[in-house]
């Protein structure tokens, strides 16, 4: 195989759509704009769930009830499977984890999830153990260190 004899996949690629090319093109006339109105005007967008000056569909409903997002905890997942990555004996805190690309992103904090095997004994220091990664690495000799989460001010209000 060399590059000149490279090509696309058969029906990757297609040809643009050609509108107002007379009527017997199926895009001559109005060119897919339908017939008049604001969406047929060039240069014309409306925003998602604009309804034409109408009250919107979700400023007509009534807001009530309660919403947990404000007190949901997103914890990141670490299975027991990535712990395998250090050493025996090792002390694996978020820090650690972080450094080796095991958690990424925004959150309240990791979770040590039960999946995968552990092999070697391991002091883990996270935010949350699942029941099954706690017994795992305990049952190595291992430890689980809980850190305490810190106090959420939206729950008080």
């Amino acid at each position: 195989m060399r590059l000149h004899n490279l090509k696309p996949r058969p029906g990757a690629k297609h040809r643009r759509k050609r509108l107002g090319q007379g009527e017997s093109s199926g895009h001559g006339k109005t060119s897919g704009r339908g017939g008049k109105g604001q969406s047929a005007r060039s240069g014309s967008s409306m925003r998602p769930g604009f309804e034409g000056g109408q009250m919107p569909l979700i400023r007509r409903l009534p807001k009530r009830g309660f919403n947990n997002v404000r007190f949901h905890i997103d914890r990141l997942p670490v299975n027991l499977a990535a712990l395998e990555h250090f050493d025996n004996g090792a002390r694996v805190d978020a820090a650690v984890l972080i450094a080796a690309g095991l958690a990424n992103g925004k959150s309240d904090g990791i979770k040590i999830l039960g999946h995968g095997k552990l092999t070697k004994k391991l002091t883990v220091v996270a935010h949350a153990f699942s029941a099954s990664a706690r017994t795992a690495i305990e049952a190595l000799g291992g430890v689980c260190e809980v850190i305490a989460p810190k106090p959420n001010p939206a729950a008080k209000a």
